[in-house]
């Protein structure tokens, strides 16, 4: 019983999933708004965010779990995974608060839509605690194939159909490779849960495994590649941002970005930390080469939502850093791993604001290219305000909570004495800061015919709009709660690892 208390918001998020779709299959009438099914997936969320609360709060604050609590001998419920947890769910929840009027309006199949929005939220649950390879590829293939129908679910519009059907054919490759990897590793390995494989390796001269092991994880890479979007395995995430529903488009590019991320983090430095030497190198060309090449085209754009998703593209090259400094046993308070997750949480909330005021525009003018920023300031200076300051907080500005996750991964490359990756990444960042800037200074002295037309923003998307710009000056100007939390979660993780 105890075991499944700590599934408590996966059983939630599934139970809630299902009656919304069970409502939706025997509903009478088809011509709901939609609004009956967006609140119960809301309150689903909710339910499930709160468990997630008392969990991260039991981990943290009462010290009652601080060693890894195994549930099913294939989930693993520790610091790492309760600390991204709630802010995933709270992200999904904040989407749709502002999302459900712009997808109600946009498809009859409302009760699908949030069925399966909800199930996404309980796949990305799951891939967060997965010890065991074969968990893990079950969470990131039930966080795929539902990532593949939310993104291409507007059917009768083009673009979207085209962004669902390039989602699933990068995704189909990408999923096989994964599963291709982790055959070999079993084979090296004779084991498939995460501890199990770290003991063999260091049971056993790893020069030896080495060369069957590295092979294999970079193919493992290839689908956590994927879900993170780092180059070269990117190319579906603009058309796909861009062509998706925004609000698919705003989960997309945080939530599952983080999804993959983190992933990424756990299985490498749990069960190839002996082989740290061989695949720094390879992470580290990663990151450069996934950071380059998403500024590089985010400059060339002319429309802002396509901008984001190149911009989004670059920052999981950023986030790379942390895996690639990794440190355990380090007396700096920057390991890697603690940047990563200060990060992530960071960015998730910034990324919202600004594809949120994104949607709003889209919502008003019909498009997203930059003349529809012109102006913005005038026509509605709050909304101006606050994408500017999630802009600058993606180009880590201090003040904002993008500034201390740039901070701690280029802290932690430094003091690996990764001088040279530190660099790369100050100077993409300073790449960026051009491309976010020129949206601020097209909004504040763009001229525009239609200067006088206000812009009217709905409640719900206002009042998700203000908790994200809230999280970032609170970030941004007390960060040591977080801080804090995240060292410790990355200090547990690393002496798993290690």
């Amino acid at each position: 019983m105890e075991q499944f208390s700590l599934l408590a918001p996966e059983i939630l998020l599934f139970t809630g999933g299902l009656v919304i779709f069970l409502i939706d299959v025997f509903a009478r009438d088809r011509t709901d708004s939609g609004r009956g099914y967006a609140t119960l997936a809301l309150f689903t969320l909710s339910a499930a965010f709160v468990a997630s609360l008392f969990q991260t709060y039991a981990f943290f604050e009462l010290e009652v779990a601080q060693k890894p609590v195994a549930v099913l001998n294939m989930l693993e419920i520790d610091l790492f995974a309760a600390l991204l947890k709630a802010p995933i769910i709270l992200v999904m929840i904040l989407i749709t608060m502002a999302g459900s009027t712009y997808m109600n309006k946009r498809t009859e199949r409302r009760g699908e839509f949030w069925s399966f929005f909800v199930w996404v939220t309980l796949a990305m649950s799951v891939a967060l605690s997965a010890s065991n390879l074969i968990m893990l590829y079950v969470a990131i293939e039930f966080l795929s194939i539902t990532s593949y129908l939310l993104a291409g679910f507007l059917r009768d519009n083009q673009r979207s159909a085209e962004a669902g059907l390039k989602y699933f054919l990068y995704g189909a490759v990408a999923s096989a490779a994964m599963l291709y990897g982790m055959t070999f590793v079993y084979g090296a390995t004779g084991t498939l849960d995460l501890k199990e494989i770290a003991a063999h390796i260091a049971a056993n001269d790893p020069s030896v495994l080495a060369p069957a092991l590295l092979p294999a994880t970079m193919f493992v890479m290839v689908g956590l590649g994927f879900k993170a979007t780092l180059a070269p395995f990117f190319q579906w995430a603009p058309d796909t941002y861009d062509g998706a529903p925004t609000p698919v488009t705003i989960y997309l590019s945080t939530a599952s970005k983080a999804i993959g991320l983190a992933v990424t983090a756990r299985v490498f430095v749990v069960s190839m930390n002996a082989l740290l030497v061989d695949w720094v190198p390879i992470m580290a060309g990663l990151s450069i080469l996934t950071m380059t090449m998403g500024n590089l085209m985010a400059l060339r754009q002319q429309d802002v939502k396509r901008m984001l998703a190149y911009s989004s593209v670059a920052h999981a090259g950023y986030l790379l850093i942390g895996i690639t400094a990794v440190a355990a046993g380090t007396e700096s308070f920057m390991d890697g791993i603690n940047g990563l997750l200060i990060y992530l949480i960071a960015y998730m909330f910034t990324n919202v604001g600004a594809f949120l005021v994104v949607m709003v525009l889209e919502e008003r003018a019909g498009r997203t290219d930059i003349g529809a920023f012109e102006g913005l300031y005038r026509r509605a200076p709050a909304l101006a305000v606050m994408l500017t300051v999630f802009l600058l907080s993606l180009a880590g500005i201090p003040a904002t909570a993008g500034f201390w996750g740039k901070f701690f991964v280029f802290g932690a490359a430094v003091q690996r004495q990764y001088f040279w990756l530190a660099g790369a990444g100050v100077v993409n960042a300073g790449i960026a800061a051009w491309y976010y800037v020129n949206v601020v200074r097209v909004m504040y002295f763009g001229e525009r015919e239609t200067d006088a037309e206000p812009v009217s923003v709905p409640i719900g998307m206002g009042a998700v709009l203000v908790v994200c710009t809230l999280v970032v000056f609170w970030i941004g100007l007390y960060p040591d709660p977080l801080i804090e939390w995240a060292t410790t979660a990355s200090e547990q993780l690393l002496s798993v690892g290690s």
